[in-house]
C-alpha cells in the first residue's frame, strides 16, 4: 500500500497552496491531516462540524469535501488576512460560517454547542479551554489534533505541552484515543457512549 498516492483532493486545494506559498504562510495543515479529516467528516451525515485554527483555509478544504448537503461547519481563526483568504473562497457556501476572533473567548460563549468532530489546530481548544471544547463533541464524536510529533517551529519548551496534552488525554475515561505516529503525528479521540 502506498499513502503516498493520495486521491480526490480537494479542487481548490492547489490554488490555496499557491496562496499560501504567495504570502509565506508557513504552518499549513499536512496533505495527510487533510485526508484523514475527509474521511472521518464523511462518516458522520448531517453532521455539525468546528474548526479552531482555519488558517487559509487547506484543512477547512477537505472537511467541506468530505461534507454532506446537510452537514455544517464552523471554523475560527484570529487572523482576519487568512479568514479573508477562506471566506474569497468558501463564503458562498452556506454551510460554512467562518470567524475572525478570539478562540478561546468564542468556546467559553458557546460551551453548550455539540460537534459531531472537532479539529483543533490552534492554541485554544488543543492547550487551552480543553475541558470546555472535550465537554463539546458529541457522544460517538471525534476530536482530533495534530503536530503531535516534534515540528521545525516549534518554540522551545513547547513538547511539554504536547506531553501534558497527550497525559491528558490518556487519563479520561470518557473518551478512547488513539496515538498515531504518522504525518505530523495524531491523536484521534472518540466520546464513549
Amino acid at each position: 500500500m502506498n499513502d503516498s498516492n493520495i486521491q480526490d483532493t480537494p479542487r481548490i486545494y492547489s490554488a490555496l497552496e499557491e496562496t499560501s506559498r504567495k504570502i509565506g504562510f508557513t504552518m499549513p495543515s499536512d496533505l495527510y491531516v487533510g485526508t484523514l479529516l475527509k474521511t472521518l467528516v464523511a462518516s458522520k451525515p448531517k453532521g455539525k462540524f468546528l474548526e479552531l485554527g482555519t488558517g487559509m483555509g487547506l484543512s477547512l478544504s477537505w472537511l467541506i469535501d468530505g461534507m454532506d448537503e446537510g452537514s455544517k461547519i464552523v471554523s475560527i481563526d484570529n487572523d482576519p488576512v487568512l479568514i479573508k483568504i477562506a471566506e474569497e473562497n468558501f463564503g458562498s457556501d452556506p454551510r460554512v460560517s467562518l470567524l475572525c476572533g478570539d478562540g478561546a473567548a468564542w468556546i467559553k460563549e458557546n460551551e453548550n454547542q455539540s460537534f459531531d468532530l472537532i479539529f483543533a489546530d490552534a492554541w485554544p481548544g488543543k492547550y487551552s479551554e480543553i475541558e470546555e471544547i472535550l465537554s463539546m463533541v458529541k457522544v460517538g464524536g471525534f476530536y482530533v489534533i495534530d503536530d503531535m510529533e516534534a515540528q521545525s517551529n516549534w518554540p522551545e519548551g513547547h513538547e511539554l505541552h504536547v506531553d501534558g496534552l497527550v497525559a491528558l488525554l490518556e487519563e479520561r475515561k470518557d473518551f478512547i484515543i488513539t496515538k498515531m505516529n504518522w504525518s505530523t503525528g495524531l491523536v484521534i479521540a472518540v466520546k464513549k457512549y
